[in-house]
Order: structure tokens, then C-alpha cells, then sequence
């Protein structure tokens, strides 16, 4: 999946619907510059179902901190030989002010239930994992930004400063400056 779509490419760098040449090498700067977005963010902005699992290490008192955006949570395991669901009305997804996304789960305080991680076991979260199900609205408009620069550099040899006599001129390499300023927000802080 590419956070943008190949029309909306071909519509920004003014290439005809009807224009095919350089369909196949669009298509491959919108998938690097979706996996470059993921990377540059530390986030994935499409969802993805899957168990992750955790140790000991990941929690603090009450609150199991997750290493990836939580969406949904299918099924909710401890990690003790027992294998024991915990019921989603045994905790809360945190921060529940302002997510989804969230970053950990809090067993409630009058649980009965408690973190446990016997020996080779973990607690388990199968959910759906991501920052949301459809990337925003600006980070479709990142992604074709930043596929269209790499388009536009792609007979560049990468920074060129060109020298005094007429002032100097520099064409940059990487991520251009709009999608960077769009794309700041939405870095995960780890």
C-alpha cells in the first residue's frame, strides 16, 4: 500500500492521465517514499493486524507501554503459564483523552487481574496496529510532495552548488522542506 495514489501524483507534477511511460518508476517513488515517511515518523499510518508481544521490561506499575500505535484490541493475554485472556473490562487503552493511536494499556484499579510474566511467556496483544486505518489527509499530500521532488531529481546527481560569480545555487537532495514541515507533527516520540 502507498499513502498516495498514483493519480494524484501524475495530477501534481502535471503528467497526463493519459501519459504511461513513467508509470511503473512513479509507482516505485510512491512505495519508497511511503516506507520513507514510515521510517522518517516512526509510525505506520495504514493499519495492520497482528500480535505483538511483550516482557517484563514493558511495564511500570499498572501500565503496559506498547512499541507500536494500538488501534483496537482483538485479545488481551497475560503472560502467565495459564495463557489468561484479560477482559477488555479489566483495563483501559491509554491515553484515552486523545487516542487513537494509543501508546499503553492500564489495568484498572480495582482489576482482580495483574501483569504476570512466567518463565518464557509473555503478555500478548493481538489488535490492530497503526497510527490510523487511512493515512491523513496531509500525509497523502507529504507522500506525493516528496515522491514528486525525488521525481523531479531523478537526473540530478544529488546537491549541486553551483559557485560565486553568479551566486551560489544549491538543488537540494532528500526530503523537500513542505513535506518535512508536515510530516514533524506526526514523528513518534520514543
Amino acid at each position: 500500500m502507498t499513502y498516495a495514489r498514483l493519480g494524484a501524483l501524475k495530477t501534481y507534477l502535471g503528467i497526463a492521465a493519459t501519459t504511461t511511460a513513467d508509470d511503473d518508476l512513479l509507482e516505485n517513488l510512491l512505495k519508497r517514499t511511503t516506507a520513507r515517511i514510515d521510517q522518517y515518523c516512526r509510525r505506520r499510518f495504514s493499519a495492520l493486524t497482528a500480535t505483538r508481544y511483550y516482557e517484563a521490561d514493558r511495564v511500570s506499575g499498572d501500565i503496559l507501554y506498547l512499541d507500536d500505535d494500538l488501534l483496537t484490541v482483538t485479545t488481551l493475554t497475560n503472560g502467565d503459564d495459564d495463557v489468561t485472556v484479560i477482559p477488555s473490562t479489566e483495563y483501559w487503552l491509554i491515553d484515552r483523552n486523545q487516542g487513537p493511536p494509543y501508546y499503553g494499556i492500564r489495568l484498572k484499579s480495582d482489576s482482580t487481574y495483574a501483569w504476570e510474566f512466567d518463565q518464557d511467556k509473555w503478555v500478548t496483544v493481538l489488535g490492530t496496529w497503526g497510527y490510523s486505518a487511512d493515512p491523513p489527509d496531509e500525509i497523502v499530500q507529504a507522500c506525493v510532495e516528496w515522491a514528486a521532488h525525488a521525481y523531479r531529481a531523478k537526473d540530478s546527481t544529488g546537491d549541486i552548488v553551483v559557485v560565486p560569480e553568479a551566486g551560489m545555487l544549491t538543488v537540494p537532495e532528500g526530503m523537500p522542506k513542505a513535506a518535512k514541515m508536515t510530516l514533524d507533527p506526526y514523528v513518534r516520540i520514543v
